[in-house]
């Protein structure tokens, strides 16, 4: 296994994604694990808890720490930390955050020959009128709809232009367990759990698109889970194929789009409850950038040798529902 070669820093280690890739990382075995975080107020620091890993850094110490004799034997940089906040408009913060920050890192995994894994975002592909395809010579067609995505687009060219061989992962709706501190960009199934819990219904967004009814919107939707696998594969794969670099851009998700529908009916049906759904208006600010449908063709991944089954939506959420919502769990308890 290539990953036990060597250290890996998982940036970003405390979040959805990093946590539950430690998760996985442990229970094959590796726990030569560097993780970096900027941990604050909020309870991220319970996702590390279960967690097995050798050091910790400051996402502000970190550039300080990677040039002492403490890196000198990190091989893989899973680089998952950002702002993912959508809603964010602090175009500077953003630059800084996902586009120089990602920069530094990544031309320090070149010169120091390590393999780098960073998180881009289905965010980059905005409406999908130009599709929603892997490929690195559409990249410059692409029109994200907010900022967070345009600061992950921004690097994904940056570095297709500087011919640098990474690995970009762009995400699509990925959701479970150890997403409880995201506050308004925690996933709908924990809105809709919490809402049902409460008041037996849940609240959608009415469509303001004729070919959409409401609820029937759809999206990438991807367990946790399923995205670490992928993203540990990514880790892995073997440098060439055939003569042809396996580096680029890869779309992380399902394959499949699902409406708000699919998703809420295996909540409804682990809590034993009727499905009640109200549709409420959406806010005017939202309605220019709001996605009426996502899916991520991962044909590309599927060509350099990912064959792992990926978990049916259904079982997916009935699966965080039954073993971690209700139970109030964590990956590793």
């Amino acid at each position: 296994m290539r990953i036990g070669e060597g250290s890996i820093l998982v940036t970003g280690g405390a979040g959805l994604i990093g946590s539950a890739l430690i998760w996985a990382l442990n229970n094959l075995g590796v726990e030569d694990i560097v993780l970096c975080e900027r941990l604050s107020t909020d309870d991220r620091y319970k996702n590390l808890i279960p967690l097995h890993f050798h050091d910790y850094v400051d996402g502000d110490d970190l550039m300080a720490y990677l040039g002492s004799d403490s890196a000198r034997n990190i091989r893989t940089i899973f680089h998952l930390g950002a702002c993912a906040d959508t809603m964010e408009t602090d175009g500077r913060f953003l630059m800084k955050n996902n586009f120089e920050f990602t920069k530094n890192l990544a031309h320090y995994a070149e010169q120091h020959k390590i393999r780098f894994v960073y998180a881009s975002s289905a965010a980059t592909y905005g409406d999908g009128s130009q599709g929603m395809e892997d490929n690195e010579a559409l990249l410059y067609t692409l029109r994200p709809l907010n900022m967070y995505g345009y600061s992950k687009h921004l690097f994904d060219i940056y570095a297709q232009t500087k011919g640098m061989k990474l690995y970009g992962m762009k995400y699509f709706n990925v959701f479970g367990p150890n997403e409880y501190h995201k506050a308004h960009m925690i996933s709908m199934v924990v809105r809709a759990y919490e809402q049902i819990q409460s008041t037996g219904q849940v609240k959608l967004f009415k469509s303001y698109r004729p070919e959409y009814a409401d609820g029937y919107q759809k999206r990438d939707f991807l367990y946790v889970k399923d995205a670490v696998d992928m993203t540990i594969f990514l880790g892995n794969v073997t440098e060439s194929i055939d003569g042809r670099s396996t580096a680029g851009i890869y779309n992380i998700g399902s394959g499949e789009a699902n409406t708000w529908l699919d998703l809420l009916a295996p909540i409804f049906e682990v809590l034993q409850k009727p499905q009640h759904i109200q549709y409420i208006e959406m806010p005017e600010n939202l309605r220019a950038r709001y996605q009426y449908y996502t899916c991520g063709n991962i044909r590309k991944l599927h060509a350099i040798g990912y064959k792992k089954p990926i978990m049916p939506l259904q079982e997916a959420v009935k699966d965080y529902v039954a073993n971690y919502l209700i139970p109030s769990k964590r990956l590793g308890e």
